[in-house]
């Protein structure tokens, strides 16, 4: 295995993930000169794509996050392959406890909350819910006594982290909706304008402002093509995941997406 250079890496992405190409290819250099793995903190899904360009076929990455679907998962970097056990990744679930009849906990007051107790939000992983008030979130087991001692509310209400097994993780809300447009084309600003009821010259300026994502990666270009897979986010609109691509008669497309809205209130 051969020392990388950042800088080889920096055309593939933009100009924004520059930091994170250099974390990256730091960590990679790392257990190419200790020859000893790495335990990353908790990762989102394009920190770890960028890893796996800067990674390639000469290291090992395995990733865990609490449980299956997790979006931020702490990443094992190896040049050998381990059988890993989910406790290798040092990844603690906790439990919201406080009087759920009588008030309501939301994502972003929870995320609030943990980004703003003293930790840096990449030593804490998904926030789930089961829809139905019950409230969970990961965070690095080395933490652990932090959480637990020092998260006493979230907003106004009274609450107390209780550290839970993994088998006792619930199994998440999925609040996205299926949808199917037809569009002229499978430009990515017709597509967002199309679902998001902007116009096409509305989509191009959120491009070029960089609000818009693909895969997890800012662009600034409003030619990419979607394809089935793809996942596009649109700031204060939410996130999208292509399903389905098919071709109508009248030479249009007709697509499926899973859309999670980003919620107003909450």
């Amino acid at each position: 295995m051969k020392k990388r250079q950042a800088s080889s890496f920096y055309p593939y992405f933009e100009q924004e993930e520059k930091s994170t190409v250099d974390k990256m290819v730091g960590f990679f250099n790392r257990i190419v000169f200790k020859h000893g793995a790495i335990l990353t903190d908790f990762l989102d899904p394009g920190q770890r794509d960028i890893l796996k360009t800067v990674a390639g076929n000469d290291a090992f990455i395995q990733e865990f996050g609490g449980f299956a679907d997790a979006e931020k998962m702490r990443v094992y970097l190896s040049e050998e392959w381990g059988n890993l056990r989910p406790s290798d990744y040092q990844v603690s679930a906790f439990e919201i406890v406080y009087p759920a009849k009588f008030v309501k906990l939301s994502h972003s007051s929870i995320l609030g909350t943990l980004a703003n107790s003293g930790v840096e939000t990449d030593t804490f992983g998904d926030i789930i819910t089961d829809g139905n008030g019950k409230w969970q979130f990961f965070a690095k087991t080395e933490l652990k006594n932090f959480f637990l001692e020092q998260i006493k509310r979230v907003g106004r209400t009274q609450v107390k982290i209780k550290e839970i097994p993994l088998r006792n993780v619930l199994i998440p809300e999925d609040d996205s909706v299926q949808k199917t447009e037809i569009i002229a084309s499978l430009r990515i600003d017709a597509v967002l304008a199309g679902l998001s009821k902007n116009s096409r010259s509305q989509i191009k300026k959120a491009i070029k402002n960089k609000l818009v994502k693909i895969n997890w990666h800012g662009t600034e270009d409003s030619n990419i093509m979607v394809k089935v897979g793809d996942v596009l986010s649109l700031r204060h609109f939410g996130r999208i995941k292509i399903m389905d691509i098919s071709a109508t008669r009248k030479g249009k497309y007709k697509v499926v997406l899973k859309v999670w809205q980003t919620k107003r209130h909450g």
